[in-house]
């Protein structure tokens, strides 16, 4: 099954009562970009993340967010600066000296200076965050993976539905292929021997050149192509792997195979059906640039 290159899943929760709230989103980009914020002092997070993203994902722009809220057991010490304390003392005693200031202040007020108190936490275990974080990690991605994989097949059905439609044109141009070129020989040849009517010359020899000419004009080979890239096109979007790239690189050689056919007809009908077939793959084209 096919996907997309757009998804986007999220998880908001408790994991071992641990609050976790994850989000990860996705859109269209040549190679792979991870980028991850997460809450402060979690940082330690980031490339184990991406690894695991990335061991999931091959293709795409990806945006993770990661909110965690620690388990209220965590041991916590609250730490007194007690130089600190008694700085900012010597200070107010002197603004009550030099000034004649009546000091009223109480231990409430000195814990509201800066850096007076520090809450000292024990540190976490890194691995015991990864693996809760990564419980919730794969419950957002059920959910991103879900919708690049939805995303996908309706861009299956589309790229499916333009190719029957440019098989259709082909037809048209293998139909009206061999008249064009059977005109273009009568054409020329008239000309030829209307140039040399008093002339003698080998006829035969014209004959076998404007043979030859004409041939140059003929769009066989270019629909037998045309035909069987898209027997490949059909072939990859059945594959349940990565085929983007893959994609990429058919269409254009669709497009070679296109212009050549445009470059080589001298009739209106088949170069307006030409103008169609293009304008079909370019929508090809712009669809499967979303497509992992």
């Amino acid at each position: 099954m096919i996907s997309s290159m757009t998804g986007f899943g999220r998880f908001e929760g408790q994991v071992n009562g641990r609050s976790i709230t994850l989000e990860i989103k996705s859109v269209n980009h040549r190679y792979t970009e991870f980028s991850c914020r997460t809450t402060k002092g979690y940082s330690f997070l980031e490339e184990k993340l991406k690894s695991y993203i990335t061991s999931k994902v091959s293709r795409g722009k990806i945006d993770m967010f990661v909110s965690i809220t620690e388990p209220e057991n965590i041991p916590t010490e609250v730490l007194v600066n007690h130089n600190l304390v008694q700085g900012y003392i010597n200070a107010l005693k002197e603004i009550e000296t030099s000034f004649g200031v009546k000091n009223e202040i109480s231990v409430t007020d000195i814990t509201r200076y800066p850096d007076v108190l520090t809450v000292h936490k024990a540190p976490e275990n890194e691995e015991e965050v990864l693996a809760d974080v990564l419980v919730a990690v794969d419950s957002a991605l059920e959910a991103f993976l879900s919708m690049r994989r939805a995303e996908g097949e309706r861009l299956k059905a589309d790229v499916l539905m333009r190719a029957e439609k440019i098989i259709s044109y082909v037809e048209k141009v293998e139909a009206r292929s061999p008249e064009t070129v059977a005109e273009y020989k009568q054409r020329l040849q008239d000309k030829i021997e209307e140039f040399l009517k008093s002339k003698d010359y080998d006829q035969q020899r014209v004959i076998t050149e404007v043979a030859i000419y004409a041939d140059k004009v003929a769009v066989d080979e270019e629909t037998v192509r045309l035909r069987s890239h898209f027997e490949q096109l059909k072939t990859y979007l059945e594959k349940d792997e990565p085929i983007g790239r893959s994609l990429d690189f058919l269409v254009q050689e669709m497009n070679r195979e296109a212009n050549t056919i445009g470059s080589k007809v001298r009739d209106a009908q088949i170069a307006q059906i030409v103008v169609q077939i293009k304008n079909e793959i370019e929508k090809i084209r712009e669809q499967i640039q979303n497509i992992e």
